[in-house]
């Protein structure tokens, strides 16, 4: 094979030697014009040194996607300290209650049920999760689906879309700002999709997933406020666009993030995933991640036997009685024991109890 250039050429080397010590951007050019002028003749493809600089990544940055995040953030922070809350206190409220829907949809829907199949549900009570979906503004359906099954497959590895191992920025919205690693395009090419392809309403949302996004996510919120109580079109915009959206989207994010970093594993101290009470209010019951991961086809998505910090299960218990849900999957207390006392950190409530000496009558 013939030799680069650069190697051919003693002068070009000896140039390339002293480049590389003191790195002139003069003669570092010089010589890449030469070497590819040589090298065009002699028809020799190139393998000139590439210094690697603060913005080279393993993978491409996405600078639409980095800019407009910045932007979503730095107007959404400086809304969120200056916003009249009290003045415009419906707007807010409505803004809350915008963000409780879709983030039932992210958490009811594209988790529970389109990637655990955690419990089953019908016609009209999917439609409804696929609008809250598409509230929350996030990719298509079939992508959070597909990534979030190859995150649980292949959990904290190069594979895993969002590994909490690169840092809570990466887990958190990092990920979003760059290309996929290659072993996660080539394990989310691997994961069965087959059953969420099946579902028609997944099906429409796909199709028309950009007019849909618009609508539900941005027209109908800002629309809202301004016909129904003479909601100036700024702050309306302002309340839902800024601030709604901004603190929802972050809100889902956590459990990416907070929730594989910072908290207890009664359940299995050996993976990362733990227990973070306040992503779990944050996320509408989302938190208990360290159960989640353990247990991920529970359709509670936590131990907890009651509402506490869990919003989503009591919406799904709710649609349950009115009997549009049904098969909701659990496992066994038996199991769930057992589980606690051979693979937790020892910090769940029960073990807590057991440590608790009896007390003698005198």
């Amino acid at each position: 094979m013939p030799p680069n250039a650069s190697s051919a050429n003693p002068r070009i080397q000896e140039e390339c030697d002293e480049a590389h010590l003191e790195c002139p951007k003069e003669l570092q050019a010089k010589i890449v014009a030469e070497t590819r002028a040589i090298n065009k003749k002699l028809n020799i493809a190139e393998k000139l040194p590439k210094d690697k600089g603060w913005l080279d990544f393993e993978t491409e940055l996405i600078w639409p996607n980095i800019l407009g995040i910045t932007l979503l953030h730095i107007l959404g922070f400086y809304y969120f300290l200056t916003f009249p809350y009290l003045l415009h206190w419906k707007s807010f409220l409505w803004g809350y209650l915008v963000s409780i829907m879709g983030g039932f949809g992210v958490t009811g829907g594209a988790h529970r049920y389109w990637t655990h199949k955690s419990y089953k549900a019908n016609m009209p009570f999917r439609i409804i999760l696929m609008i809250c979906y598409c509230i929350s503004g996030q990719n298509t359906l079939y992508d959070w689906v597909r990534d979030h099954r190859v995150h649980h497959k292949f959990s904290e590895t190069d594979a895993d879309p969002h590994n909490s191992n690169r840092g809570f920025f990466f887990a958190h919205v990092g990920w979003l700002m760059m290309r996929k690693h290659p072993e996660v395009i080539r394990k989310g090419r691997e994961v069965d999709m087959s059953d969420v392809l099946a579902d028609p309403v997944v099906a429409f949302a796909q199709k028309y997933f950009v007019p849909l996004k618009l609508l539900f996510a941005f027209i109908i919120p800002v629309l809202v406020p301004v016909y129904f109580w003479d909601e100036s079109l700024r702050i309306a915009i302002v309340s839902q666009w800024f601030l709604r959206y901004m603190l929802l989207l972050n809100f889902t994010w956590s459990v990416n993030s907070a929730a594989h970093l910072w908290g207890n594993k009664p359940y299995d101290k050996k993976i990362s995933p733990v227990e973070n009470r306040l992503v779990a209010f944050l996320s509408m019951g989302e938190g208990w991640h360290n159960y989640h991961h353990v247990f991920p086809w529970d359709y509670k998505a936590a131990e907890l036997g009651d509402y506490n910090l869990n919003g989503t299960t009591a919406v799904i218990d709710f649609f349950a009685w009115l009997g549009w849900v049904w098969d909701r999957k659990q496992p066994s207390a038996d199991l769930v024991e057992t589980v606690i006392k051979n693979r937790g950190d020892g910090s769940h409530r029960t073990q807590h109890q057991e440590e608790i000496p009896e007390t003698k009558d005198d």
